[in-house]
């Protein structure tokens, strides 16, 4: 007699009937494009206006800049001891004029000093120590105001310096210098700068000629270092009309388009019976495209010759007071980036921890829907959010912690922001300045294709973008704690 086989039953009952996974191999499915998870809004790209190109490159012609701000100093790290070079003081407009020798001297009469946090390195008039380097950490400049407190006038990390425009003034300083952070300074004394003017004759006559061309420099050009144009205002009829014309640069900065490229490979055979209900070949370049769209996003971020980030003057770059992002310090961006800004862009962590604070302080922002997404506002402007602007510092498991920063752009040409360069009209283009070309056929019937992407970003002044540094994402309020406080 025969034996009938349980097929995989539990119960030991005889199978009735085809199994349902048995039936799907005939059954046609239901199914998806191919999903892939890295895909983001990328609302960056949908919001900058695109300028096109011609000939791949793009000059910005600005004019001419007098007295150029003050620029973070690289800095020499050597067994743990911070020091500071000639050459990188020679970028402070004071010592710029001054022999190579002379400086030299002076970088190596720098004395370094550690600072625990809270304390002051300078007190308000007691200390006569006024120039000093940010070695590491972060320190804020105070001073008291007319009615008593304490005000902030500056707030200051690695590389920044402050009080050369008073360096040979004998008076007390008039500001108080307290690190938020454990922080090393490095300080030149007045007394030491005075022993190598009576030293070095030939340095006393350049540092005077260097002090007084500060003090001109500030008298005739504005805020930006521009020239102030010479006007005349009234009724008189025997006014003299002043005669002044606008300089520009000499070496403007050209922005050439930069390159995305890869190649995407295909079986015939896997697109000649494998079509059905995708077309396989469409959705390898799709994937392909989404990928580059991506890295672009990034690029358009983080790359070292025309990202938003590389190209922020150091003067639009400000640090939080206490690690997580505040309304306050999006506030500070704002006065930077004052005319007509468009958008800030965080990192999803920073935007988390900013509503945090905001809703400690009662004060939750509102939300808008760009594109699609739903966005926060503040002060009415877009918070975009973008994971290609990194998170810098470990990461725990279940709760992510370190630093990242918050950019605010004002975009447009007309608006002298930030434009988007691409250059459409190329061969083979499937979308604005993106081809796609067939490389040919190997011997194995693997066809290839060429996708291309071209594409940079230009800031056409320099208060078009304002950074905000050192945002810490990982500061959780404990309410719970407050109530008790309150109570």
């Amino acid at each position: 007699m025969a034996t009938i086989e349980n097929n995989g039953t539990n119960d030991g009952n005889l199978q009735r009937s085809v199994t349902t996974s048995t039936a799907r191999k005939l059954a046609t499915t239901a199914k998806t494009a191919p999903q892939m998870g890295s895909i983001t809004p990328r609302l960056l790209l949908k919001l900058l206006p695109w300028v096109q190109v011609t000939g791949g490159t793009y000059r910005v012609n600005r004019t001419k800049v007098e007295n150029k701000r003050s620029q973070r100093i690289a800095l020499s790290k050597e067994d743990g001891k911070i020091s500071v070079t000639a050459s990188s003081l020679k970028t402070i407009a004071l010592f710029t004029d001054i022999d190579e020798g002379i400086v030299d001297r002076l970088a190596s009469s720098f004395e370094t000093k550690d600072v625990e946090i809270g304390n002051n390195f300078v007190s308000e008039g007691k200390d006569k120590q006024k120039f000093f380097i940010v070695g590491s950490g972060q320190v804020e400049v105070i001073k008291h105001g007319s009615h008593g407190e304490e005000l902030r006038i500056a707030l200051l990390s690695d590389g920044e310096y402050f009080g050369e425009a008073d360096i040979t003034s004998e008076a007390s300083s008039s500001v108080t210098v307290r690190a938020l952070t454990p922080a090393t300074l490095l300080s030149l004394r007045l007394s030491e700068l005075l022993k190598i003017i009576d030293e070095v004759p030939e340095f006393k006559d350049q540092f005077k000629a260097a002090v007084e061309n500060q003090l001109r420099l500030r008298a005739t050009v504005n805020e930006h270092g521009e020239k102030h144009i010479d006007l005349v205002s009234g009724h008189e009829e025997d006014n003299i009309i002043p005669e002044t014309y606008i300089d520009y640069e000499e070496t403007p900065t050209e922005y050439q388009l930069n390159t995305l490229q890869t190649v995407v490979r295909v079986h015939t055979r896997v697109s000649d019976l494998y079509n059905g209900p995708y077309n396989q070949l469409e959705e390898q370049l799709r994937l392909s495209i989404e990928s580059i769209k991506e890295r672009q996003e990034w690029e358009l971020i983080n790359n070292s010759r025309f990202g938003l980030i590389a190209s922020v003057d150091p003067a639009y770059r400000i640090s939080t007071r206490y690690g997580a992002p505040t309304p306050d310090d999006l506030d500070e961006l704002l006065s930077l980036v004052w005319k007509e800004p468009s958008f800030f862009v965080a990192n999803p962590r920073a935007i988390a921890a900013f509503e945090r604070e905001c809703t400690w302080r009662g004060v939750p922002p509102v939300t808008t829907d760009i594109h699609g997404t739903r966005v926060i506002l503040w002060r009415g402007v877009p918070i975009i959010p973008s994971d290609k602007v990194e998170v810098e510092g470990q990461y725990l498991t279940g709760r992510g912690v370190g630093t990242t920063k918050i950019i605010l752009v004002r975009v447009g040409e007309q608006n002298q922001g930030v434009v988007g360069l691409h250059q459409s009209g190329i061969p083979g283009e499937i979308a604005p300045s993106l081809s796609a070309r067939l490389m040919g056929l190997d011997k194995f019937g693997v066809a290839s294709y060429l996708l291309t992407k071209y594409f940079s970003l230009a800031s056409l002044t320099d208060d078009a973008i304002a950074v905000l540094e050192n945002v810490e994402v990982g500061y959780y309020h404990d309410y719970q704690h407050r109530n008790k406080v309150e109570k």
